[in-house]
């Protein structure tokens, strides 16, 4: 697959797909025959987790990281789910956060309802 092609199947630019290559986000992606980039299906699923992570708010060291780690290989398993855990933990703390936040729009909303109805 072409970086193009690569880069819409994830949902990112090219732009963005060289940018996670050059930060070591991604291990260098195998070549053709005239040097162009070909990403396999491993390669896609590796961005798939990584635009995931970025989506919920990794930061890119974390992110950064978690790759050095994961190319290490079996022996960083437990730092790698440490990093997990505590991404985990404020994806859920985020999610607690915009809970709070609905319950206030469905609130304002009700109430200008009722109050375009004459209700109030």
């Amino acid at each position: 697959m072409t970086v193009s092609e690569a880069a819409e199947q994830v949902g990112l630019t090219t732009y963005t797909l060289r940018w996670y290559e050059q930060e070591g986000l991604v291990e260098p992606v195998g070549r053709d025959s005239a040097g162009r980039r070909r990403y396999t299906q491993q390669d896609l699923d590796w961005l798939i987790l990584l635009t995931r992570l970025r989506r919920t708010g990794m930061p890119v060291r974390d992110m950064r990281r978690y790759a050095e780690l994961a190319r290490e290989g079996d022996a960083t398993l437990a730092d790698r789910r440490h990093i997990f855990e505590e991404h985990r933990d404020r994806v859920q703390a985020r999610i607690a956060e915009l809970e709070e936040d609905l319950k206030v729009l469905n609130y304002k909303i009700e109430v200008y309802g009722k109050m375009e109805q004459g209700l109030c």
